[in-house]
């Protein structure tokens, strides 16, 4: 899990995750929402990948992105046995 702490040491990263709590999002979807280049954008989503916090899914062409719950459940339960 200490990649997904580092990933949400980015405050552009958690703003992602916080898009992301609604609904699936395209990575243009995601880029519109930021005054960032695209490929600024695919890095944090390919950080966010990796630490495990997001999915990513095709139909067709297109990439949507969407939170990992099982990933923020395994963080809740790690602060839980931290505060114990």
């Amino acid at each position: 899990m200490k990649n997904a702490w580092e990933a949400m040491a980015d405050e552009t990263r958690r703003e992602i995750l916080g898009l992301l709590k609604s609904r699936p999002y395209t990575a243009g979807e995601i880029s519109d929402q930021f005054p960032l280049s695209a490929s600024t954008v695919s890095h944090h989503l390919s950080v966010l990948k990796r630490s495990g916090l997001i999915r990513e899914s095709r139909r067709a062409q297109t990439r949507l992105y969407s939170l990992d719950e099982n990933a923020f459940q395994a963080l809740l339960q790690e602060i839980g046995e931290f505060l114990r």
